[in-house]
């Protein structure tokens, strides 16, 4: 509420509920705002609910709610309202009653005299204490309906107001009411005693509770500030906020996060510092806890928190949170695989912005169907017949139903992708019907459908265009006609078609002649391309490649060696050129600008390119270059024993002909490279199952071949440490190993009898040597700790003794 404080004020309690506001859309893109100010000369419109503030109080201040509606490009606001009384005020939060399109607005207020129409409601009188929460009912001109309290004797602040699907109103908030006066529970199965934090289902007139529940720990205060709310499809509800440091300096000495519930599939984070971000779901009419979670980094100088403002869930399920994150730097903050940045981007001690999106995945299946034509998605028109690719967005069915709704039935597929032809002219609305009965808990939502109206057409323009040089020879001009022909009775505008030269202009034209200027040589993409959206193959693209230089010259690019069977491509870059003449070399020929061409036989050939064009000064040019294609070795190899046996190493023969280096590949994570053939190979795989084992050959042309069998592997997991070793250099004996098979992970710590830490091994290819800090220790028994986890899952420790010998 005022700059520079020092701690809570009024109706500011959090820190950064100065910044909180809302912006939301209605269907026709209107743009609603709910916010507050501290002017009295805020501009309101015409017959606006109250065009004046509220008052000045005691101290010679004054904060209103102020309410906004403007057209979808903000040129003109449709209303603009203050909303409050002589105290302060704030609107926090705003909704839309999906049934009647009415304005619910939420937030906080210390006036006893608030005004509004309370005719009816829940709580027409100011409850006491320092603020209550409100909600204010609007017609969508702006014009008041109702509006009441909610509150305790204590502090009460409402943070969210979202809507089920049949049009009842939810409340999110945090209370100090305490005792008998507490937030009222009512309705409901779940609650936590003492929780500071409310989720309540109001009736749509504010009338009365439909349900009303509190979650936190028994604490004076709040545990946190919240930030975000969602009631789902399934009337599931959603909250994320966040406590700890921040709040403890501000206001709330009993904030933080510690004690909160953590419950679930796939929780992210167990544990808090107790300045961390907490996400909860609570299962419709509060009936249990569905999940719990924190989400930060553990320490640091800040915890992790938001400067006012509101974050946004979707009906899916699905979290968008914004975070002010890593203040200060220290710990690291939690980011994931493939993130955009990783790394706190600040100053040094600075605040970096972090988002994190959460899909929980507990409200059901959901459909969201999509079009595309020829690759260009969101497309819903063209020209019979019309094949149309369609999708399902969000991908989370079981199975999905398909109806073109031309009269061609229904398509059940179990992957969310599906092709269709539409043969006749019409406007036809497909549906979708995504089904998955096992996709929640909850008898919620095991289907949903979604639509689209594809519109098939038969006015199809149909595209052509011819390229002429324009002379002398030494000319950089073309010529470009456009012989496009359009649809009976629609004629082209001179606003129809664009055309794209391949150097980086482009010119809107209709049908006609037009000279295009090209800067330097080259060849050139040319595309007409149809922008005109009366016609069903609007978009339709033609392409022509075109060669501009004063001589032609003919030059091309493909590798000069290959491996037969080999596949040469070929890369025509001459300068200039209307006809290409190809001699591949082996007697067959092409015209092609861009071949390719298959040598099956080993040899060497001399590729010959012949280019014409006879707007050039010279006409023609040749060139030629040499193509080396090189035998193929082959791969193979056998192993022992047949069958294998358990916790015994295979031995490999190579078998290969041909060839002079190779590479084993045993798909279990480990490779090996050889040079010669008949060198003795063995492998010891650690852990039971199938392994697709390879061999690939190379010979000294690059060229090679692989040879794979299957070979089946039993391994009985088990361990052992020597006790003795004698780390004397002669190359015996130099080092303890831990011995054993199937050993996935190990963690062995070896002491002197000090119980100084002399080794930590991770890995059982690689043993203690006798050193510590690089000097060779003495002659003694040392004492080891080893703890091993096998390919199976299975776990085991040991502790004993190994003689060190000098």
């Amino acid at each position: 509420k005022y700059a520079n404080r020092t701690g809570a004020e009024s109706i500011n309690r959090n820190y950064g509920d100065d910044a909180r506001s809302e912006v939301i859309l209605d269907g026709s893109g209107n743009i609603y705002l709910a916010s507050c100010t501290q002017s009295t000369r805020f501009p309101t419109t015409v017959g606006a609910f109250q065009s004046v503030p509220g008052g000045v109080n005691a101290v010679g201040r004054v904060q209103d709610a102020v309410i906004l509606k403007f057209t979808p490009d903000l040129s003109v606001p449709l209303f603009s309202t203050y909303l409050g009384g002589k105290e302060d005020d704030a609107a926090f939060v705003l909704a839309i009653n999906p049934l009647n399109n009415h304005l619910y607005v939420a937030g906080a207020t210390a006036s006893s005299d608030f005004p509004g129409n309370k005719t009816g409601v829940m709580n027409p009188a100011f409850k006491g204490g320092l603020c209550d929460g409100f909600v204010a009912e609007f017609l969508p001109d702006g014009t008041m309906v109702r509006d009441s309290y909610f509150g305790t004797s204590g502090i009460d602040v409402i943070y969210g107001i979202q809507f089920d699907k049949f049009g009842f109103p939810y409340i999110m908030g945090t209370s100090t009411g305490q005792g008998a006066d507490a937030w009222p529970v009512k309705n409901v199965t779940f609650s936590q005693a003492g929780g500071k934090q409310f989720v309540t289902k109001l009736k749509p007139d504010l009338s009365d509770f439909i349900y009303s529940t509190v979650f936190g720990t028994n604490t004076p205060s709040p545990n946190i500030s919240p930030t975000a709310f969602l009631v789902d499809r399934c009337e599931n509800v959603y909250v994320s906020g966040w406590g700890g440091q921040l709040n403890i300096l501000d206001n709330y000495p009993n904030s933080g996060t510690q004690g909160l519930p953590v419950i679930g599939d796939n929780i992210i984070q167990s544990v808090t510092d107790g300045s961390d971000f907490y996400f909860i779901v609570l299962e419709r009419n509060a009936r249990s806890q569905l999940y719990g979670t924190f989400f930060g980094q553990q320490g640091g100088a800040t915890g992790e928190h938001v400067d006012g403002g509101t974050s946004r869930f979707d009906r899916n399920g699905i979290i968008y949170q914004a975070i002010c994150g890593n203040c200060g730097g220290g710990a690291k903050f939690p980011t994931t695989v493939g993130a955009w940045s990783s790394q706190n981007g600040a100053l040094p001690g600075g605040c970096n912005l972090a988002a994190v999106k959460i899909a929980f995945n507990l409200a059901g299946v959901g459909a969201g169907i999509q079009a595309a034509i020829d690759g260009r998605l969101r497309d819903t028109v063209g020209c019979a017949p019309l094949t149309a690719d369609f999708r399902d967005t969000m991908a989370m069915g079981a199975k999905y139903t398909w109806d073109f709704g031309d009269g061609s039935g229904t398509v059940t597929t179990t992957n969310p992708f599906v092709s269709h032809t539409f043969n006749n002219i019409g406007n036809y609305r497909v549906r979708l019907v995504s089904i998955d009965s096992t996709s929640v808990p909850l008898p919620c939502n095991t289907t949903d459908t979604s639509y689209v109206v594809m519109r098939v057409k038969s006015d199809q323009a149909k595209l052509s265009f011819t390229a002429t040089k324009v002379p002398p020879c030494t000319s950089m001009n073309y010529q470009f006609v456009n012989t496009s022909v359009p649809p009976p009775g629609k004629p082209f505008s001179n606003q129809s078609f664009l055309w794209i030269f391949g150097d980086n202009t482009t010119q809107i034209a209709g049908p006609g002649t037009l000279t295009h200027t090209y800067a330097a040589i080259g060849a050139y993409q040319v595309q007409l391309v149809l922008i005109d959206t009366s016609y069903c193959n609007y978009e339709d693209t033609l392409t022509m490649q075109i060669r501009i230089s004063p001589n032609v010259r003919a030059q091309f690019e493909t590798p000069g060696t290959g491996c037969a069977p080999y596949t040469a491509v070929f890369n025509n870059t001459s300068l200039g050129g209307q006809q290409f003449k190809w001699d591949f070399g082996d007697g067959t020929t092409s015209a092609q600008t861009n071949p390719t061409h298959l040598y099956n036989t080993v040899g060497t050939y001399t590729v010959k390119l012949s280019a014409i064009d006879s707007t050039t000064c010279n006409i023609k040019h040749d060139t030629s270059f040499v193509i080396s294609v090189y035998p193929n070795p082959k791969a193979s190899f056998t192993y022992s024993p047949q069958p294998t046996q358990p916790n015994t190493p295979v031995s490999f023969l190579n078998s290969s002909i041909g060839a002079d280096r190779y590479k084993w590949l045993f798909d279990d994570g480990d490779t090996l490279r050889t040079v010669q053939r008949d060198t003795a190979v063995t492998h010891l795989y650690n852990f039971s199952g199938n392994f697709h084992t390879c061999l690939v050959a190379y010979n000294n042309s690059g060229c090679s071949d692989t040879a794979c069998q299957e070979i089946a592997i039993t391994i009985i997991p088990g361990m052992d440490v020597p006790n003795a070793f004698s780390p004397n250099g002669d190359g015996h004996n130099d080092k303890v190993y831990v011995r054993g098979y199937g050993i996935a992970k190990m963690s062995w710590q070896i002491y002197n009898r000090w119980g100084v830490l002399v080794y930590t091994g991770t890995d059982k290819n690689e043993g203690w040597d006798g050193r510590y800090k690089g000097v060779l220790q003495a002659q003694d028994v040392y004492h080891y700790i080893l703890q091993v986890e096998f390919s199976d899952g299975r776990k085991a420790n040991k502790k004993g003794d190994i003689t060190l010998l000098r």
